[in-house]
C-alpha cells in the first residue's frame, strides 16, 4: 500500500527534529487503524470489493468472518502498539504524551467511521461539494491530520503555538489526498 499516514508520521516527526524510534509506534499504530478500515471497507456489507493492491480482498481471501475479526483486532493492537511504551523499561515516554496520541487516534478513528457512514448514506446520491468534502475529511482526512498531531504532541509536548496551523495544515493534505486518490480511481486502470 501507500502507507501515507506513517509515512508523514516520520516525516514530520524528523522535520521537528525526533527520532525514528519516537514515531515508529504510532506511526505503525496509525497503519494498523487503516488496514482496519480497507478491510472493513472491502466486505459485501460495504463496498464488497474483491480486489485491494491487485490481490483478493480479505473477505474473499479468508472469508468475510475472518475479514471482519481481522479488522476488528488491528485496532485493538494499534491501542496496544501506543499504550506498551508506558511500560517498555529501555524508553522513556511521558504518559501524557502517549495518552494524548490514544486520545488523537481514537477521535480521529471515530471520525473516520462517521465518514464512513456520511459515505455510505451518500451512495447513489447526488451531494454537494460541502458534503464531499464532509466526508473525505473525516473518512481520509482524520487519520493523515492524526499523523501531524500525534508527531505535534511527541515533539512539542502539545504546547507550541504551530499545533492549530499543522491541524489545519493536515486536514487540508488529508482531503487533497482523497481528492487525488479520487481522480486516480477514474483515470488509472
Amino acid at each position: 500500500g501507500k502507507r501515507i499516514r506513517p509515512i508523514i508520521a516520520l516525516a514530520f516527526c524528523r522535520m521537528f527534529g525526533g527520532k525514528d524510534e519516537a514515531a515508529l509506534p504510532y506511526a505503525c499504530a496509525l497503519e494498523m487503524v487503516h488496514t482496519s478500515s480497507l478491510i472493513h471497507d472491502d466486505l459485501p456489507c460495504m463496498d464488497n470489493d474483491l480486489l485491494r493492491r491487485g490481490q483478493p480482498t480479505c473477505h474473499v481471501k479468508y472469508g468475510e468472518d475472518t475479514a471482519l475479526l481481522a479488522g476488528d483486532i488491528l485496532q485493538s493492537m494499534a491501542f496496544e502498539v501506543l499504550g506498551s511504551r508506558l511500560f517498555d523499561t529501555q524508553q522513556s515516554v511521558d504518559a501524557s504524551i502517549v495518552l494524548r496520541q490514544m486520545q488523537i487516534l481514537a477521535t480521529s478513528s471515530s471520525k473516520m467511521v462517521s465518514g464512513q457512514v456520511l459515505d455510505l448514506q451518500a451512495e447513489g446520491k447526488r451531494i454537494d461539494q460541502a458534503q464531499l468534502e464532509q466526508i473525505h475529511r473525516n473518512k481520509t482526512g482524520a487519520l493523515i491530520q492524526a499523523a501531524i498531531m500525534m508527531s505535534a504532541v511527541t515533539i512539542f509536548e502539545g504546547t507550541d503555538p504551530a499545533i492549530p496551523k499543522l491541524r489545519q495544515y493536515g486536514q487540508a493534505i488529508g482531503l487533497a489526498f482523497q481528492v487525488q486518490d479520487d481522480i486516480l480511481d477514474v483515470v488509472s486502470d
